[in-house]
């Protein structure tokens, strides 16, 4: 029957606020991304290219939790965007290592700061002490769920 009270409601579960706020933070970050002509997961490929000056494909693909074949559509875009180019294996072995193009080493900085201001937007409404204290909860959490995929969507 509806509305006796055996079915718990919605709002009582964490997952609900949980996705509340996290589908708000992705989206608000993706339309900022987006501004700048990437996607979310192109901004992690660039942010995971940015500390190393060249990496294999199947490197990146571990790093991020991705497939290889994921991996090579988003680097064709990239590359398609002028943002990062393939060469071939210094060593002659056969593969590929992927760079970051100039231009997106000058991109990389303005997204990440684009990333510290949507963080501070919706999580600014909390004090210094409890922001520390959910990243370790969530830290935590995916720790012990073992949760060690990139979120790139």
């Amino acid at each position: 029957m509806a509305g006796d009270g055996s079915v718990s409601d919605i709002e009582a579960h964490l997952g609900y606020w949980l996705r509340t706020v996290s589908n708000a933070v992705s989206q608000g970050f993706a339309r900022s991304v987006e501004a700048e002509g990437v996607t979310v997961a192109e901004w992690v490929f660039l942010r995971m290219l940015y500390d190393v000056e060249s990496i294999a494909p199947s490197q990146l693909a571990e790093r991020m939790g991705m497939t290889k074949g994921a991996i090579s559509k988003l680097a064709d875009r990239l590359v398609e965007k002028d943002l990062v180019v393939r060469e071939a294996n210094a060593d002659g072995r056969r593969g590929q290592t992927l760079m970051l193009k100039p231009a997106a080493r000058q991109l990389v900085p303005r997204l990440a700061a684009l990333a510290d201001r949507n963080d501070a937007t919706f999580f600014g409404a909390l004090a210094p002490e409890e922001r520390i204290q959910l990243e370790r909860m969530l830290r935590r959490i995916a720790r012990e769920r073992e949760l060690s995929d990139i979120p790139t969507a």
